[in-house]
């Protein structure tokens, strides 16, 4: 078995095919603060899967309504630090 320790992280692009968003949303989504953790190496940006499977989880909504309202909210609010 081959050991890969690229495999652990994932480039932006792979990282939204992987959340089924686009890599525009993604970026603006991690610009606010309200994305996935994410990892900064150099100028590259990575993600491990753990940290979107965790992010995915925090995103279940019980009816459209919350997940419509959740999902506005993050693209929209600008986030304080």
């Amino acid at each position: 078995m081959k050991s890969d320790k690229t495999s652990t992280v994932l480039p932006s692009r792979d990282a939204a095919r992987m959340v089924g968003l686009s890599e525009s949303t993604l970026a603006k989504l991690r610009l606010n603060g309200n994305g996935p953790v994410y990892c900064k190496l150099g100028r590259r940006v990575v993600y491990r899967p753990a940290d979107l499977e965790q992010w995915l989880e925090s995103r279940t909504a019980r009816d459209t309504s919350d997940a419509d309202a959740r999902f506005l909210k993050a693209l929209t609010i600008a986030h304080t630090r």
